[in-house]
């Protein structure tokens, strides 16, 4: 009969048997692998504040009653009931965003402008910031008026630098400039918008004169059209500078085919609340996994 200890003995003898068996016979083990952090999921994945840098366009001039700046109706940080704005959208995915959006857009900004805006999206300590810039440098009293390449280029630049320093972690989307000289062939011929566009002086650079075919007028409209080209070209490589925070829209703003129906009646240049919308829909990132 076996004693208990020379039981313990052969049982231990049958575990070191199994375990060579295991080592001599079987394939290498798995590399040790290094854990990368995976990206944010669910609610996480969605800013909880942001703030809106830009133009008249983000602050809502004429999307409203009134041609007045109307925040409430704005494409990027609006909080109206009828927008879906990127605010709106978000805070459907997250509701911590509530009450934490800030629109430092300001009508007739120009590039060299965004820097203080940027300034005010860090002292809020943003996560998601929005920039659409870039009309007012076009829209000059005249071609030679018009925001060099360089210097619109400086100015974004500036303002891109701020927001990373000061928000390093923060998500920037940088939208493209809406093609003017598309809204002109859109209204040239609209007896109302011309009355509209001659009263008013909107964008003189590129709505002088709206309803002439001369020659001289045409290579204005055009000098116009490629600097707003330009400018775009230099807001895409400013981005992809910027890192893998910075999310271009890929010239869908440029792309939108605005019609009359997306403008308002005041100055016919300006999207109303349905134009307001379309840009959301266009530059709306779907995600915040970037």
């Amino acid at each position: 009969m076996l004693r208990r200890w020379h039981l313990a003995v052969l049982a231990l003898l049958a575990v070191m048997a199994l375990a060579c068996e295991g080592g001599a016979g079987a394939a290498d083990p798995e590399p040790t692998r290094t854990k990368t952090k995976p990206p944010p999921t669910g609610t996480s994945a969605y800013p909880a504040s942001m703030a809106a840098l830009g133009d008249s366009i983000t602050a809502g001039v004429g999307s409203c009653l009134a041609y007045l700046a109307c925040s409430r109706n704005s494409w990027s940080t609006g909080a109206g009931d009828d927008v879906e704005s990127h605010y709106q959208r978000i805070r459907a995915k997250n509701p911590k965003i509530k009450g934490h959006a800030h629109n430092f857009a300001e009508p007739g900004a120009e590039a060299s402008a965004l820097a203080a805006q940027a300034t005010r999206a860090v002292d809020a300590k943003v996560s998601y910031v929005t920039v659409l810039i870039g009309a007012n440098d076009a829209c000059a009293a005249s071609v030679s008026g018009m925001t060099s390449v360089a210097g619109f280029r400086d100015g974004v630049d500036t303002a891109l630098r701020r927001l990373k320093k000061g928000l390093p972690k923060a998500r920037v989307l940088v939208a493209s400039i809406p093609d003017l000289y598309r809204l002109w062939q859109v209204g040239r011929d609209d007896a109302e918008v011309v009355r509209v566009w001659r009263a008013g002086g909107v964008c003189p650079s590129m709505l002088t004169a709206p309803a002439s075919r001369a020659a001289a007028d045409e290579q204005r409209r055009r000098a116009v059209r490629d600097r707003i080209d330009a400018y775009n070209d230099e807001l895409r490589e400013a981005c992809q500078e910027y890192g893998s925070r910075c999310h271009w829209d890929d010239g869908r703003v440029h792309d939108v085919r605005f019609s009359i129906d997306l403008l308002n009646t005041f100055d016919f240049f300006h999207p109303n609340l349905k134009g307001q919308n379309e840009l959301a829909d266009v530059t709306y990132p779907g995600d915040f996994t970037w």
